[in-house]
């Protein structure tokens, strides 16, 4: 069955992601110490044992989760034997995620990855300090849906449809008084849940223009090879491969949609089958399940599931 490899995003972080692995296998091991080392911080420590507020952070929670999505490819291909380009047709990645893909297919370093990852949380942070934005999950409606609720609630301020997760979830991200008001109308409107979302910087939305500013020069610092499995990015719901195009994908990512559910689909019909998420949780596997049911999943992030993955 044709494969695709995903790889999640902020979000799916817990504190103990990684340690199993790192117990397990070498490759896990030296796959975080080199994030460490890359960063000049003991944040494979921080993935271990916490504090949670430490791990939350948006600086820290990105580069910690494409750690341990890397220590799982690293893993399967240094000790499993398994060469990605055989096993996955294509690669995606939610959100920083798309960074992962990237890394796994060799289009940027280990290194380059988690460095690019601290700076974009710290611009994203410092895009829109804590408390002036927020997000909110809304159940029920799809994208089409909500960009108009977003629209309604705006009235001024920013808020915009940010993440197409899947089928009736969609994610508003924008100024907090407008997230709020648009939780409120979607709930006036019917939706089957409004929620507010425990995070610190509105994600993709207008408001983080300033991040993408930071990430455009950060990138063009960055050597970008041609990935050796095609990825498939978040603003274009299809592959982008050549260098300067990927750039522009990232750049954009940072205040444009995530087109996930549109992603998935894009896969589907290009032949995929199965769905195999590497690194922390099962959050992309539960959302290939609403989008389409015949999609297999297979979640790995702990030694056993490489085990029998392998």
């Amino acid at each position: 069955m044709t494969q695709a490899f995903v790889f999640p995003g902020q979000g799916a972080q817990a504190v103990g992601m990684g340690k199993s692995l790192a117990a397990a296998f070498v490759a896990a091991r030296e796959t975080f110490e080199e994030v460490d080392e890359a960063l000049k911080q003991k944040l494979s420590g921080i993935m271990f044992e916490g504090p949670e507020e430490a791990l939350t952070l948006t600086e820290n929670a990105q580069p910690a989760l494409m750690a341990v999505s890397m220590a799982v490819i690293r893993v399967l291909e240094r000790e499993g034997g398994l060469d990605l380009a055989d096993q996955a047709a294509f690669l995606a990645g939610h959100s920083l995620g798309e960074y992962s893909a990237l890394a796994a297919a060799g289009s940027i370093t280990l290194v380059d990855a988690a460095l690019l990852l601290r700076t974009r949380g710290r611009a994203m942070q410092e895009a829109a300090p804590i408390g002036t934005g927020a997000m909110a999950a809304i159940l029920g409606f799809d994208y089409a849906e909500v960009a108009q609720i977003a629209a309604e609630a705006a009235q001024g301020e920013v808020c915009a449809a940010a993440n197409d997760n899947a089928p009736g979830q969609v994610v508003v991200s924008g100024d907090a008084a407008a997230v709020a008001r648009a939780v409120e109308l979607a709930k006036e409107k019917g939706a089957r849940r409004s929620i507010m979302l425990p995070v610190t910087v509105p994600s993709h939305c207008a408001l983080m223009a300033p991040a993408a500013d930071v990430m455009e020069e950060a990138l063009a610092a960055v050597s970008i090879a041609l990935p050796r499995v095609p990825v498939v990015a978040n603003v274009t719901a299809a592959p982008v491969e050549d260098a300067d195009a990927i750039r522009a994908a990232l750049v954009e990512q940072v205040k444009g949609t995530v087109r996930w559910r549109e992603s998935v689909l894009w896969l589907r019909d290009n032949g995929v089958g199965r769905l195999v998420e590497a690194g922390t949780g099962k959050v992309l596997s539960g959302l290939a399940r609403r989008i389409d049911r015949d999609l297999e999943t297979v979640s790995l992030s702990e030694p056993e599931d490489i085990e029998a993955f392998l």
